[in-house]
């Protein structure tokens, strides 16, 4: 079930908020959380009955496992449970992908037929992990296995995160006052919800029609132009930006609906300027993971530099794998693992060499920081799109000018001499794409030129609705700046919000997928 789907707004929704109040206001605890645990499985099942089987058995063995390491320390125990929960995930996820480079290899036919790759596994099996290591730690408070059911299950986090720490949920489900249905979380939980589906339906799902058919073309061996290379790549980066932006959105303001304070995810990563800002902006939690998981045992920077980039590019290969089960996927994160690296070692070699506070820096040295950046994460976005290495590699060519250079029909009769003299210098005016992204509205180019205005100057939502703590951000990274437009809950911006939901709802048509839900 989509949470831009009329069935999930009009129909589940309302059921499972009237339930809860009603239930609620009346004081049984359990029977709320039973309430919100089977609306969560529902939730889950309505993708796919069959593999309800595999979050009960998961959610049972990792509390048992969770709980057996509550009452004693257990390496063995620890390892064991992790082991488990990595098997099943290999399986269902890698398993397809390892068996084919296996057959490439040894020149082999071993064949297994196609594994469904069960929703949200990835999310709920790292969630479970970080339960059993804070278990092993003693940092575990409640077993409950109830509470814990809906720490894993909670459905507006169940699919694509965030992924969270017991110590963030459970003490929230534990207080008994969050079971009651309060207009003030109503009212912002609703405002952060139609502001993600305004995302994803208006911005997201409008910008794709500019990047699939530039990747569609690469996957063909159409041969790309510098232009129209660089629109779908950049199309492409808008479109992921949004969608998942406003998957976050709608999950915290899902979450705060029922009073529930969910981590912050996703904080303008393309405002970053650096990429190890990037990443302190960008899927919050899963980076917090990698950090603490991952990167942190590997020796993190305690062990030297050179231990230092190996342990992040190491990292960031592993970050790449578990987003899909694809070489384009594991080159992007050592794409990422690489730009990490050459941006702590510029950070070391600035400090020895102008050892001052960086926030004496130039305003053009920040613009030019944000620019790099930008362009660096947009350029490993392609990897991360394509469905091959040998299309990311074709649209590269043409990013890069290696098909030649081409610029929109429309300004061959507005540059005059100027125009003349760029084709002096091989630079056209045409390509297959033009009627699509320079058609007469110019419509195309308004929206790239739109999105890139929005991301770059724009408040997000955190910071429009700071002032009513959105979400439990204690591992955010980044000042928040104070901007002057903040959200009021009075007439005018209710009927702002009320428009936002309409136009929602009409664009709602044919509601598509969120991109993180394949992951």
């Amino acid at each position: 079930m989509l949470f831009n789907s009329y069935v999930f707004i009009i129909v589940f929704l309302p059921i499972v908020l009237l339930g809860f109040h009603l239930i609620g206001q009346k004081g049984h605890h359990r029977v709320v959380i039973g309430w919100l645990v089977s609306t969560s499985l529902f939730f889950y099942g309505w993708w796919n009955p069959a593999y309800l089987g595999l979050v009960v058995v998961s959610i049972v063995f990792n509390y048992a496992i969770g709980h057996s390491l509550g009452k004693r320390q257990s390496v063995i125990i620890l390892t064991f449970g992790i082991v488990v929960n990595l098997f099943f995930l290999g399986y269902f996820k890698y398993a397809n992908f390892f068996i084919d480079n296996f057959n490439i290899l040894f020149h082999r036919s071993v064949h297994l037929d196609q594994v469904v790759l069960p929703l949200a596994i990835s999310f709920f099996t790292f969630q479970q992990i970080t339960y059993l290591v804070d278990a092993n730690r003693q940092l575990t408070k409640e077993y409950n296995f109830f509470h814990y059911c809906l720490f894993v299950t909670f459905f507006p986090q169940l699919i694509a995160g965030p992924i969270v720490h017991q110590k963030e949920m459970l003490p929230q489900f534990i207080n008994k006052k969050i079971y009651k249905l309060k207009a003030s979380h109503l009212s912002v939980g609703i405002t952060i919800f139609v502001l993600g589906l305004f995302k994803k339906v208006v911005f997201a799902d409008n910008i794709a029609m500019y990047a699939n058919p530039v990747f569609e073309a690469a996957e063909n061996e159409v041969i790309l132009t510098f232009f129209e290379a660089w629109v779908g790549a950049l199309a492409y980066s808008f479109q992921l930006y949004f969608d998942f932006s406003g998957y976050s959105d709608m999950a915290i303001g899902l979450a705060r609906m029922f009073g529930v304070h969910l981590p912050i995810n996703f904080y303008s990563p393309y405002k970053a300027n650096s990429i190890i800002e990037f990443w302190r902006r960008w899927h919050i939690t899963l980076a917090r993971f990698l950090r603490d998981y991952l990167y942190i045992p590997l020796g993190g920077n305690r062990k030297g530099n050179t231990r230092r980039y190996i342990a992040l590019i190491i990292t960031m290969l592993l970050g790449g794998l578990w987003h899909g089960a694809g070489w384009t996927f594991i080159i992007w994160g050592g794409m990422h693992g690489i730009f990490l690296s050459i941006n702590h070692a510029w950070n070391s070699m600035v400090r020895k060499v102008f050892p001052r506070n960086n926030d004496e820096s130039s305003i053009i040295t920040k613009i030019a920081c944000r620019l790099v950046t930008f362009v660096a994460v947009v350029i490993a976005w392609v990897m991360f799109r394509a469905d091959s290495v040998e299309s990311a590699m074709a649209i590269y060519s043409g990013m890069f000018g290696c098909n030649g250079i081409s610029l929109p029909v429309l300004l061959e009769s507005r540059l005059g001499e100027f125009g003349e003299t760029l084709k002096m210098f091989g630079i056209n005016y045409a390509g297959m794409f033009q009627n699509l992204f320079f058609g007469d509205g110019k419509i195309g180019i308004i929206q790239l030129f739109v999105m890139l205005i929005i991301i770059s100057f724009s408040p997000n939502t955190y910071d429009l609705l700071g002032n009513d703590n959105p979400t439990l951000d204690l591992y955010l990274p980044i000042t928040k700046k104070i901007y002057p437009l903040r959200w009021k809950y009075n007439p005018a911006f209710a009927v702002l919000l009320t428009l936002l939901t309409i136009g929602c709802l009409f664009g709602m048509c044919a509601p598509s997928d969120f991109l993180y839900f394949q992951f």
